[in-house]
């Protein structure tokens, strides 16, 4: 069926069903673009899913992902984005393949059947011309027709008149005779008109008409198959990517199978496995037989046998239960007493109170003694190092050797400090190596540069491979020690902490019951055989790296006061004292008499000479 021979009549309709074609075909335009809009956004939503919960470098998360179940989640993290990038082929390839080239057909269709029905308004319009020329010529000939029987009538009129002249009847039949005339010219031009117009009405209805109206049927029909192919493309495009997203699935259940929960398990006891014994049994304490007990922190004793010395803290006890001591200890010796100071004396001299003001008292249990005797004794500074451990492990920070964690822990650490190092040493080295190959091709070929440039380079690289080597070897040192295939400590050292134990083996004990584990709960143990020695050289090592608080100015004590409590120090009326810290507003003021002796004093009894240029510690 077609178009022309049946529609002949209907150009206008044609004319807006075609405009409703093409507005269909934008509409599924528009729909397409939506959709890939829809897909883009998906896929980010996607990736930035995967990438909330993706772990964070140089973060505890990325430790945990050693577990097979987060390993498995982290699979299924990679998938997901793998997932989400198929989703953006999706939107890239309904783009390309359907929005972009129906946009371009489109545009071409609009002009296509522009130029037809331009050539269908111009056949209408041609058609129209001559309908009016035949219309024109047919009432011309109308009218001289009925000019010329009234000129006819006129002349037999004043023929049949005898009253008229024979000029005058002469001159009516002229004039009949011209009008008769002219009415038979109007009626060939009428003919010839007509024909003329039949002929080109029947080319405009049988010939031009159904030839336009023919491509018009063939232009719509075109885009109804374009429309179609569009939307086999459209599901095309999803069915390509669904192997692909298949795959990616079948990655998450492969990853979600190679869960070992015996594995995770066995990583939880890497990981927190201390190396320590568990406590033994604790012995039966007998208070009707008097007998030498030492209490622990807890007030749990535990004896080590008759004719030996007094316990030592740091050293491996049968009843220890270092595992469960609560963390309340250590920061009390590096802060101010806790009481409020005593008021200053009346008088102007405390010689008028007997024995001059009283600091306060605390209720002291047997190990907080042992420690207040440690800090008023006078190698104290030995142990500065190790209390400040213990207080920068409560502040969050943590020692270069990893002394602070239980030995299994700290073997662990000290061994993945020694690869990183390694790395880095190799990394270093490889850089090296190509800077001397480039070196030797300068060398050979000077016009390619200067080798004289590289030797800095070269230098700083070398500097730096020398110093990962010491510092890997510290590390090595450390490890050793810890494996126990090294000595714990040199002979001359061994000798130095030795004289030390003898003269003071009670700020030993406490120097070694004062590490703490970063919880403040355990300490790192030692071998009993050893166990003096290795603390007393901690000590020495300690003592040689400890730089005493910086004096902020300098103070004078208006009265005699004596330290009595832990942490204060006593001065005599007139005496001048450095200040190493001021009042914090508890009324206690820390000043310092030489290397050796510094402690806390009340503010009201010494005047403050402080250095404008010095800065608070």
């Amino acid at each position: 069926m077609s178009w022309g021979t049946e529609l002949w009549d209907q150009f206008d309709n044609l004319e807006k069903h075609t405009q409703w074609g093409i507005d269909i075909l934008e509409k599924y335009i528009k729909f397409v673009k939506e959709r890939t809009e829809i897909e883009l956004s998906y896929a980010k939503q996607l990736r930035n899913l995967a990438k909330k919960y993706q772990p964070k470098k140089n973060s505890k998360e990325e430790e945990e992902y050693r577990y097979t179940a987060c390993k498995a989640f982290l699979s299924t993290l990679n998938e997901m984005n793998d997932y989400a990038g198929q989703h953006e082929v999706i939107s890239e390839n309904m783009t390309s393949n359907i929005t972009v080239e129906l946009a371009r057909y489109v545009q071409d269709l609009k002009q296509e059947r522009k130029s037809y029905f331009h050539d269908g308004r111009k056949a209408q319009q041609h058609i129209e011309i001559c309908w009016k020329q035949l219309e024109s010529s047919k009432r011309r000939f109308e009218r001289d027709c009925k000019e010329a029987d009234r000129a006819q009538q006129y002349f037999e009129k004043m023929d049949a008149d005898i009253n008229v002249t024979k000029a005058d009847v002469e001159k009516a039949r002229q004039q009949a005779q011209v009008r008769h005339q002219m009415a038979e010219d109007s009626k060939a031009d009428y003919s010839t008109i007509l024909q003329k117009f039949n002929h080109e009405q029947h080319e405009y209805y049988h010939t031009h008409i159904p030839n336009i109206f023919q491509k018009i049927q063939e232009m719509e029909e075109r885009r109804i198959v374009r429309i179609g192919e569009s939307m086999k493309t459209y599901a095309e495009v999803d069915r390509q990517v669904i192997p692909i997203i298949g795959k990616c699935l079948d990655e998450i259940v492969k990853a979600a199978e190679s869960i070992d929960q015996k594995n995770d398990s066995q990583l939880v006891i890497e990981a927190y496995k201390s190396g320590f014994e568990p406590p033994g049994d604790i012995e039966f304490e007998d208070y009707t037989q008097p007998m030498k007990r030492t209490v622990s922190d807890n007030s749990l004793s535990n004896s080590r046998g008759e004719g030996k010395p007094e316990l030592k803290f740091g050293g491996k006890s049968k009843g220890k239960l270092w595992p469960f001591i609560k963390k309340n200890k250590l920061m009390s010796l590096l802060t101010s007493p806790h009481q409020p100071p005593p008021p200053p004396p009346a008088s102007a001299s405390p010689s008028a109170v007997p024995n001059g003001p009283q600091s306060p008292k605390q209720q002291k249990e047997p190990l907080s003694h042992r420690f207040n005797e440690f800090m008023t004794s006078k190698p104290k500074i030995h142990c500065f190092r190790s209390l400040k451990r213990g207080l920068s492990l409560k502040l969050g920070a943590t020692p270069e050797d990893f002394s602070n964690l239980p030995p299994e822990q700290r073997r662990k650490k000290l061994q993945q400090k020694v690869d990183e190092l390694n790395k880095e040493i190799q990394k270093e080295m490889d850089q090296r190596d190509a800077i001397t190959k480039m070196k030797d091709v300068y060398l050979k070929n000077p016009q390619m540069g200067d080798p004289a440039s590289l030797d800095h380079k070269l230098t700083e690289v070398s500097q730096n491979i020398e110093k990962l080597r010491l510092e890997a070897q510290k590390f090595e040192a450390w490890l050793a020690e810890v494996e126990g295939r090294l000595p714990a400590r040199s002979e001359q050292a061994r000798r130095q902490s030795g004289m030390f134990d003898a003269q003071n083996p009670a700020t030993v004990n406490s120097c070694a019951q004062d590490r703490e584990s970063p919880d403040g709960s355990y300490t790192e143990e030692q071998s009993q055989e050893g166990e003096g020695k290795v603390l007393a050289t901690d000590f020495d090592d300690e003592f040689d790296e400890e730089e005493p608080l910086p004096a902020i100015g300098t103070c004078k004590a208006l009265y005699t006061f004596e330290g009595q409590n832990e942490g204060t120090i006593s001065v005599v009326e007139g005496e001048t004292l450095y200040v190493i810290e001021e009042d914090k507003g508890d009324g206690w003021t820390r000043i310092r008499r030489n290397e050796d002796e510094e402690g806390y004093v009340p503010t009201s009894y010494v005047e403050v000479y402080l250095d404008k240029n010095a800065k608070d510690p």
